[in-house]
């Protein structure tokens, strides 16, 4: 009896690869390859890879049109809203920990030029590293295509159904926290320092007291019915001392 001739499967993408896939075809690949370099690869590297730029500049790049397309998004979608509201949206939607949520479900980290110390740091999953290398990839994609490809890019893979699901007067469970944290970062400053500080009321029902230090910057605090609450007060109220927010 003959033997049975396997049937040869076709070839399928695999979910790494759809990460790059994302970005579209670039008319010069070297722009998506320098998207994907982190400084510790030149520095680890030969003296050839040291020659090579890094994602920083076209991070910078990527961080403005990411902003302004967001921004864009949020106009049309909350016509009545005041500027506050979409303010406290934007600032989710563009933070470090949602940049990272959408690098990771592109499977993105894998594709990073690390050098083997920040690999061995984890550095392939690092929100700030994540966060940095989509914004680096926005950027590389308007340089390579212009701005109307960028947009599309963040429509379909920042934003998706996530628009959708946000209402203006919602505050998502990291909102205030996370603005006041891109807003050390942006301005050099150490990140925010949380710090239970007391509680009262019954153990059903207790109130927490929070103090944030900001370096140098502000010191304050709140209260909250849980840990999270009083943070995420606190951080509201550091956000309007520093002009970030209206209230």
């Amino acid at each position: 009896m003959a033997a049975r001739k396997q049937e040869k499967k076709p070839a399928t993408r695999t979910r790494a690869d759809s990460a790059l896939a994302a970005a579209g075809t670039f008319h010069n690949p070297a722009l998506l390859r320098q998207a994907l370099t982190h400084r510790s690869w030149k520095a680890a590297g030969s003296a050839t890879a040291a020659e090579e730029p890094d994602y920083e500049r076209l991070e910078f790049l990527g961080d403005a049109v990411l902003g302004l397309r967001v921004s864009e998004r949020l106009l049309q979608a909350f016509p009545e809203s005041p500027e506050g509201e979409l303010s406290r949206l934007r600032s989710w939607l563009v933070s470090a920990r949602h940049l990272a949520q959408v690098a990771r479900a592109l499977r993105l980290g894998e594709h990073l030029r690390l050098s083997p110390g920040e690999e061995r740091l984890g550095g392939r999953n690092r929100e700030r590293l994540l966060a940095n290398a989509m914004e680096a990839v926005i950027g590389a994609i308007h340089v390579d295509r212009g701005y109307a490809a960028a947009a599309r890019f963040v429509d379909r893979r920042v934003l998706g159904t996530t628009l959708a699901e946000l209402s203006p007067g919602q505050l998502h469970e990291f909102a205030y926290k996370s603005a006041l944290q891109e807003w050390a970062h942006a301005h050099h400053c150490p990140p925010p320092a949380y710090r239970v500080v007391g509680s009262s009321g019954p153990e059903h029902g207790k109130t927490f007291q929070v103090e944030l230090r900001l370096a140098g910057v502000y010191t304050g605090r709140a209260q909250g019915r849980s840990k999270k609450a009083a943070e995420q007060e606190a951080a509201r109220a550091a956000l309007v001392h520093l002009g970030a927010i209206a209230y």
